[in-house]
Formats: structure tokens, C-alpha cells, sequence
């Protein structure tokens, strides 16, 4: 049965820490999943989520920090003195424990790696940070078992059982030289069924997939992806095995991406949390809400300018927001799709072909709709020229739009910019303009004012 974090359970928790009955807490945790763990500290005060880290073993604690939202975990982390946090550290996998250090500042950094206990560990901690955190040398572990290209079968037996022992998931066992550069990769099978006598060189597959410590996230993600591994080795500049991105990792960082991205696309400048502080939230929204005010400002200047045309055809006026929302609308669809394509590494085929495209289904789109603008004109009893000039003017609006939307993203990734901001208010402000612009330039044309 499914462990149920109820109510009456954090109830029951709080009233325990009260008592600090420490007995009964450890009865009430021994046996949960780190997490639920993470769960129930989120359930309580920060003081109180502190009194149960500190006292439940850290191997369970530190499993438990890592399942925490980033902002509560940064709180909780900063009630603990540099040595208990150096304590979870130890009985995390290096990635995890990187991760952590990276949350803290400079000069706590330094003293919770000098509270380290094991050297080896503290170092492969330092060389993580090295890297930016969005490759793959800053994604990897350094926990993993490998093999030497020249050691017996029997020998290598014994080396993996004691590398093993540090390593939470044998997802795959590497095969390397002496000058630790990787070779190849050992089936567990081949391994278990070749005779005693026979060299690792004699039975590893030297087909293997790997990423450079510099190769970006989504690099990494999308080879994963499309090879289907749990797991990928990584080498330095030389070609030597230095740690592997796991499945696990990798799952977090997509999911983190696409956060950001979702934040992006909805006007949010920066990576926030609901338990920010205002003044970051604020930080955060205000710029593109001042972009959609300016945007807005602009589409009341352009209706100023077509004074006359509103007088004469006062009907325009009522259907202004249907082009603006139809403009964005229209955008935000081709872009998204651009997006989408571009983080998939599945855009394929040339520009030329893209415009072709995207013109074929604009105007199919522009068509269908015009002629709706149009049937709904007779209905109504509209004048069949408005009509005809507000079905013209939003066939011409949909194609602006379609094309501002399928190469704006293009155009930002080729300049090293995020084309996730291409689906937000940058994209949808601007076609609004644009579209309100050609609505009543289309109008005058025909109408004749």
C-alpha cells in the first residue's frame, strides 16, 4: 500500500518535535521513503523541518534535500551549520552534492567543503563546479564503474565489486586504457559468460556513446533520447573518462528547462518560485508587462492616425480586438511549433521550403476565416464591403503573423538567444501592432477614406 501523507500525520509530527519525543519520531519515519520525506518537511515550519533533518540519519536526509523545491531547500540549508551540511554532503553522489554547494555562497562554500572528511570526494565536488551547470560536466557524476582494457576477467570481477560499492545504480560498465581514456563499454552478460582466463579486451563492444564535459544539456538530452540510454559516459578534452550523465539527472534538467521556458513564453523574465520574495516576482513580470504597456500605447497611436476611417466606418472600431487577438493568436501557434522543433533538434529542410509552408497554411487558415467574416456579414446585414475589407485585412494579418512567428524563433537561435521568448508577449505584442496597422492601411485602401 501507497505511504498517505495525511493531515493527522503532520499534525501527529509537529506535536512530537513539541515533545520533542525523539523516539517516536524516528518509529513514526524509520521505514518512509526519502520522498515523502521531502514531503512532510515541505508540510512544516522551517524550524521544525530543521529539528528533523538533524535528527533522522543524513544518509536519509541527503536523498531527502535533493526531492526539496530549490527555495526550501535554501532555507532549510541555512540554518544548519557548515558541518552538518558537509555531513549530508558526504552521503550524496557528487552531481547532487554539487548542486548543493552551488546554492551556497562563496565564501560557505569554502568552509563546507574544508568540514569534508573524504578528500577524494571533496575534490571530485570542486572539479564539478568547475563546469557551467547546464553541460554535461556540470550535470555528471563521478560515481561509476570502469574497467581496464587489460585486466583479466577474473580480476576485473573484483575491482567492480569494490567500485560498486560507491555507485547507487550500475546502469553500464565502461571499458578504459591505461591513460584512463575510454575504449569501449562491457556487457554484463559477455562478462559473466566469457571464460576466467580471457582479457577484457577480448569481450567489450568498442561501440559506445559519449558526450564532451563541454557538450550543452540539451545536447546531452536529446542523444539520450534518441539512443534510449539510462546513462552516458563523459570524457574530457584528452578523451578520458571523467563521470556519466544519468537518466535521473537528465530528467531534472528537462524539467527544469521546461519551466523556464514556460515561464518565458509567459512573460516572466527569470526563473521564479510561488514562495518568492515580491520584490523578485516582481522583478521577474514587470519587464514585459512594460513591453505589452508600450505595445499597447503604440496601437492606440496607429488608431489616432486613422481618426477619419473610424467616423466614416465606425464598425472597424468593434473588430480592431479580433484582429489583435487573431494576430497574436496566429503567432504564438507558428512559433510554438518553431520552438518545439528547435529544442527537438527536428527542424528539418530549408527556409525556403519553411516559407513556402507556412504560406500554403496561412492562406488556407486566412481563406477559411475570411469567408466566415463574410458569411457573418450577411447575416448581420454588414455592408459587404466592410466585410470584404476586414476578411482581406485579417487574410493579410494571418499571413504577417504565421511568418513573423516561424522565423523570429528561427532567427533568435541562430544569434545564440533563447527562441522560447518568441512564444511570449514579445511575439504577441509585436503582431498586435503590426496587425492593427495593416487592418486599417487594408481598409483604406479599399474603403477609400
Amino acid at each position: 500500500m501507497q505511504f498517505q501523507i495525511s493531515s493527522e500525520l503532520i499534525e501527529k509530527i509537529k506535536l512530537l518535535i513539541e515533545q520533542q519525543s525523539n523516539e517516536e519520531l524516528l518509529l513514526h519515519l524509520e521505514d518512509v521513503h526519502h520522498a515523502d520525506i521531502a514531503e512532510i518537511l515541505t508540510e512544516l515550519s522551517l524550524e521544525e523541518a530543521t529539528y528533523i533533518v538533524k535528527l533522522l540519519d543524513s544518509q536519509k536526509t541527503a536523498e531527502a534535500l535533493m526531492e526539496l523545491e530549490v527555495n526550501v531547500r535554501e532555507r532549510i540549508l541555512d540554518t544548519l551549520s557548515s558541518k552538518e551540511i558537509a555531513e549530508e554532503l558526504e552521503e550524496m553522489d557528487t552531481d547532487d552534492a554539487a548542486d548543493i554547494i552551488s546554492e551556497l555562497s562563496l565564501e560557505r562554500q569554502q568552509t563546507v567543503i574544508a568540514e569534508l572528511s573524504d578528500e577524494e570526494h571533496a575534490d571530485n565536488i570542486v572539479e564539478l563546479l568547475r563546469y557551467d551547470e547546464n553541460s554535461a560536466g556540470g550535470l555528471m557524476a563521478k560515481e561509476l564503474v570502469k574497467v581496464n582494457e587489460n585486466w583479466s576477467v577474473t580480476g576485473c570481477m573484483t575491482e567492480m565489486r569494490q567500485q560498486a560499492e560507491n555507485v547507487t545504480r550500475v546502469h553500464s560498465i565502461y571499458v578504459v586504457d591505461d591513460k584512463n581514456k575510454l575504449k569501449g563499454r562491457l556487457s554484463l552478460k559477455d562478462l559473466l559468460t566469457a571464460p576466467s582466463h580471457a582479457n577484457i579486451s577480448d569481450v567489450y563492444i568498442p561501440q559506445v556513446d559519449y558526450v564532451n564535459v563541454h557538450t550543452d544539456g540539451e545536447e546531452v538530452a536529446r542523444i539520450m533520447q534518441k539512443y534510449d540510454l539510462e546513462a552516458i559516459p563523459v570524457v574530457d578534452e584528452m578523451g578520458r573518462l571523467v563521470g556519466r550523465v544519468t537518466i535521473d539527472d537528465i530528467v531534472d534538467f528537462i524539467r527544469e528547462e521546461a519551466e523556464k521556458d514556460y515561464q518565458m513564453a509567459s512573460g516572466i523574465s527569470e526563473s521564479v518560485e510561488a514562495d518568492d520574495s515580491i520584490w523578485r516576482l516582481t522583478r521577474a513580470r514587470l519587464p514585459w508587462l512594460i513591453l505589452g504597456l508600450f505595445g499597447g500605447l503604440g496601437s492606440v497611436y496607429i488608431m489616432q492616425g486613422f481618426e477619419e476611417a473610424l467616423s466614416r466606418f465606425p464598425v472597424l472600431f468593434f473588430f480592431t480586438p479580433l484582429i489583435a487577438a487573431m494576430a497574436g493568436n496566429v503567432g504564438v501557434q507558428s512559433s510554438a511549433i518553431i520552438v518545439q522543433g528547435l529544442a527537438n533538434n527536428n527542424l528539418r529542410g530549408s527556409l525556403f521550403n519553411r516559407l513556402m509552408k507556412e504560406l500554403s497554411l496561412s492562406l488556407i487558415n486566412g481563406i477559411a476565416l475570411g469567408l466566415l467574416i463574410v458569411i457573418f456579414g450577411l447575416v448581420v446585414g454588414q455592408d459587404q464591403a466592410v466585410s470584404l475589407a476586414i476578411s482581406i485585412s485579417l487574410l493579410t494579418v494571418i499571413i504577417f503573423a504565421a511568418l513573423v512567428g516561424t522565423f523570429v524563433p528561427i532567427i533568435l537561435d541562430k544569434q545564440g538567444v533563447d527562441p522560447a521568448i518568441a512564444t511570449g508577449p514579445f511575439i504577441t505584442t509585436s503582431n498586435d501592432i503590426c496587425g492593427i496597422f495593416l487592418f486599417f492601411f487594408i481598409s483604406k485602401m479599399i474603403l477609400g477614406f
